[in-house]
């Protein structure tokens, strides 16, 4: 026992007498602690912290047993008393302080996910527009250089030339379109005017709008109503749903097939269905097809006339549109091809 009138030297003498025990005691207790940590390694984050905290107050506790020799002195039981008070203070706060970083922890893991997936998804973008964005390029500068040139100069030959650079420049300014739609949803920026719109004319319009493609890939567009309903919504922007899907139905769909544009009501939403029938989508593929310049496997055969499909933004920009106006877009193999489905909130009478 270190006496209160020793000298400086006398208490390292005790100190390095002690010492010994002191260690012989508590690291057994480290050493199991350490264990314990190993085994809950994959455990919560709040337990972890409860055991790291037990460990050195349990240490101490056996550390000061072992140098008594387990005699039970009042300077003993206030030490015990006070190991057991740091006990009761510090296991709740390591506790309520394990899950609180865990939930951070969890939240920035998902964020640099997200930011990761977005990255990704960015870099993909940048790959395939710039592609898409070559072949078109390519072709007007070729044929403008024929042009001027002299290289053609029958008027047949001219006035071809001339439409088929006509058809690059409208795919062109349609991709930078896309690129400026997707832009302001993912910035957020969108605004929509929200009124009263009755499906009908959103749906007519788009078909109408579809029916020369349609036609030239020999592709019926059919569409049926249980009942018109009348949505909240923005006019362009609804229709402009409407038009990526039918699209996107009208070129997955090979010539002689249909494609069925289905509206009704289910609880308090409207309901669009667009069928076709591309074959169905693969399982591993149907998950992505609102991804970003996600176009599938076959993506990138050209179809008929020498076109290419689209630059793969219809189905991204379809379903920020919908979730825009707080509604719901899914997808799912259907009979011969597959279907895309839209609910949207009903307009309040």
């Amino acid at each position: 026992m270190i006496g209160s009138g020793e000298s400086f030297e006398e208490m390292l003498t005790h100190l390095w007498h002690i010492l010994p025990f002191a260690l012989l005691f508590s690291l057994p207790v480290a050493a199991l602690g350490g264990v314990a940590l190993y085994v809950l390694r994959r455990g919560s984050l709040a337990t972890t912290l409860t055991v790291l905290v037990l460990i050195p107050v349990l240490a101490t506790l056996v550390g000061v047993l072992g140098i008594s020799g387990f005699m039970f002195t009042p300077a003993l039981t206030t030490m015990l008393l006070v190991c057991l008070l740091v006990a009761l203070v510090t296991v709740p706060a390591a506790i309520v302080l394990g899950r609180a970083i865990a939930r951070r922890s969890v939240w920035e893991r998902e964020a640099r996910e997200r930011e990761r997936a977005a990255e990704a998804s960015r870099r993909e973008l940048v790959a395939w527009i710039s592609h898409d964005l070559r072949s078109p390029l390519a072709g007007i500068q070729a044929m403008a250089e024929a042009l001027a040139d002299g290289v053609v100069s029958e008027r047949d030959e001219v006035a071809d030339y001339a439409q088929r650079i006509s058809g690059e420049t409208r795919r062109l300014s349609a991709m930078v379109g896309d690129l400026f739609e997707l832009s302001r949803i993912t910035a957020g920026a969108l605004e929509l005017t929200m009124s009263a719109v009755p499906l009908r004319d959103v749906v007519s319009d788009a078909v109408a709008a579809q029916a020369p493609v349609a036609h030239r890939k020999r592709v019926r567009v059919l569409a049926n109503a249980s009942t018109w309903p009348v949505v909240t919504g923005s006019d362009p922007e609804l229709a402009r749903i409407v038009r990526n899907l039918v699209s996107n139905a009208i070129r997955h769909t090979p010539p002689d097939g249909t494609v069925a544009v289905q509206i009704g009501v289910d609880g308090d939403e409207a309901l669009l269905a667009v069928d076709d029938s591309c074959g169905g989508i693969p399982d591993d593929e149907i998950n992505r097809v609102f991804d970003v310049a996600f176009r599938g496997t076959q993506a990138r055969t050209p179809e008929r006339g020498g076109t290419t499909s689209g630059g793969g933004l219809g189905l991204a920009i379809a379903k920020g549109l919908v979730e825009a106006h707080r509604g719901r877009i899914g997808v799912h193999n259907h009979g011969p091809g597959c279907r895309f489905e839209v609910r949207l909130p009903l307009a309040m009478p």
